[in-house]
């Protein structure tokens, strides 16, 4: 039986993006980073969820919005390994696991209060050391992802 897409109690995404396989510990963490209470658009934020691989995960379904690399860089600063659909015409269009990148540009602090990115007007460069250390380009400072703070 088909099922009118509109008409459910939530309706399928038309344009967006959805995030999944969120662990629950993180959720709301990604709800504050990407500012969701102030967005305008309709916004499904579910906890909890039965999960094969993850035993209970979260999700976010965000309409009309489409992410950008630095956005997406900042999401796996934060939550390694999550999933993210974009979605057109209620159609995937393209469907990614988030992974941290080799190198982050302004969006990690260094950890340093001498680095010179604390007392001078400048990005900050981070090169990933492994999949849970980041390393400042400057001072050489290594930070691991659980004790990072974003610009």
């Amino acid at each position: 039986m088909e099922q009118n897409k509109e008409n459910m109690m939530v309706a399928a995404l038309e344009n967006g993006s959805v995030i999944d396989h969120i662990p629950t510990d993180k959720l709301f963490t990604i709800v504050q980073l990407l500012d969701l209470e102030k967005f305008k658009e309709e916004v499904v934020i579910a906890n909890n969820l039965k999960s094969q691989v993850m035993g209970k995960k979260g999700l976010i379904k965000i309409s009309g919005k489409f992410f950008s690399e630095a956005e997406i860089s900042k999401l796996a600063v934060v939550c390694p390994n999550i999933r993210l659909t974009v979605i057109k015409d209620y159609e995937v269009k393209e469907k990614r696991e988030v992974t941290l990148p080799e190198e982050l540009t302004n969006i990690v602090k260094c950890a340093n209060p001498v680095c010179i990115t604390n007392n001078e007007p400048m990005k900050t460069v981070f090169y990933r050391k492994d999949m849970e250390t980041l390393k400042c380009r400057y001072c050489g400072k290594e930070q691991k992802l659980k004790d990072i703070k974003l610009k």
